[in-house]
């Protein structure tokens, strides 16, 4: 009996040559949302390019001439004599001034104490908020006042509250029996600083409470109600849960603070008239520009201030890129 053959066509599967297609077109995908996103965000690069850029290449360019601000197209090019100490120019430079050292650690200790409490408080009024409780939209819209109010009003007011004879904080502590004479909190060198710290911290304490309530919320309410079962208490459920799941958003919130307390000038300038005591180094910036017509020197020292913000900002950026890489490893 003669078997029936027919040929059986046997389709082969290549995975590698698949996969391989695969990801070809997964890499042209991504390329091409890449080019979409850049053609998005170009026309708002260009307006920052435009407004930013610019100003900015020309302080730069400033900063190497003899320039005065009632003057500005009389300039002669003197390199980096606003800079350094050369003993041919005509004046020291900024980093040769022992002011500008003195505004650089006043801005390092004014931003070091005022986001380390905002950080701690801002942590504390998050928690508040974040709990349920009657009058809980009350108490959230009081807490954001103060972040509303414009620094300079909120400094003036401040420097009524400091007032040596009819300031109010100076009465209070005369009441509760802390001091016994009034205090000059915004002439005094020793407490000046601290006047300057109080007011930014309750001026800013709310943005810092907004971000840290942003990240809470988004916390499922299950991670702790499985931890309670296992028995953590209030401190080891904030510690293994609370705290690495809002580190992202604290990190952001203490770039934006860091960024604005380097570069504080209003609140000092209003609150203490930028004395030596509390002189920031965006105030050395201005002092050197308008009081003494020193446009090269002012624009030096702002293309300094501009370096130290960024610099510090990008040291925070490459730590927040560390922890992520790790947390993936």
């Amino acid at each position: 009996m003669k078997r029936d053959t027919h040929p059986v066509s046997l389709t082969v599967a290549h995975p590698p040559l698949e996969k391989r297609a695969q990801t070809r077109r997964k890499l042209n995908y991504q390329q091409k949302r890449s080019r979409i996103a850049w053609l998005l965000v170009a026309p708002a690069l260009l307006l920052l390019l435009a407004i930013a850029g610019w100003p900015l290449l020309r302080t730069l360019f400033y900063s190497f001439t003899d320039a005065m601000l009632d003057t500005p197209d009389e300039w002669r090019f003197v390199g980096f004599a606003n800079y350094l100490d050369l003993a041919d120019e005509r004046s020291y430079g900024v980093l040769a001034d022992p002011l500008w050292w003195q505004a650089v650690g006043n801005t390092l200790r004014f931003s070091l104490l005022s986001v380390s409490l905002e950080l701690l408080f801002g942590m504390l009024l998050a928690l508040l908020m974040n709990q349920k409780f009657r009058g809980q939209g009350l108490v959230r819209t009081a807490i954001l006042v103060p972040w509303a109010i414009p620094t300079i009003v909120s400094a003036k007011m401040w420097g009524w509250m400091f007032h040596d004879q009819y300031g109010v904080v100076n009465d209070l502590l005369l009441k509760t029996g802390l001091i016994d004479t009034p205090l000059a909190w915004v002439a005094e060198p020793g407490l000046s600083m601290w006047a300057v710290v109080i007011a930014d911290v309750w001026k800013t304490t709310p943005f810092m409470a907004l971000m840290l309530l942003a990240a809470l919320q988004l916390i499922p309410g299950d991670l702790y109600e499985a931890a309670r079962v296992d028995g953590a208490n209030a401190w080891q459920r904030f510690r293994r849960i609370t705290l690495p799941l809002i580190m992202p958003a604290m990190i952001v919130a203490l770039i934006f603070r860091v960024m604005d307390a380097l570069r504080v000038f209003d609140l000092i300038y209003v609150l203490t008239s930028n004395s030596e005591a509390t002189v920031s180094v965006s105030g050395y910036a201005r002092d050197q520009m308008v009081s003494y017509q020193e446009m090269g020197s002012g624009s030096a020292a702002s293309v300094l201030v501009f370096m130290m913000v960024a610099g510090i900002a990008a040291c925070f950026l490459t730590l927040s890129r560390l922890n992520d890489k790790e947390k993936r490893a």
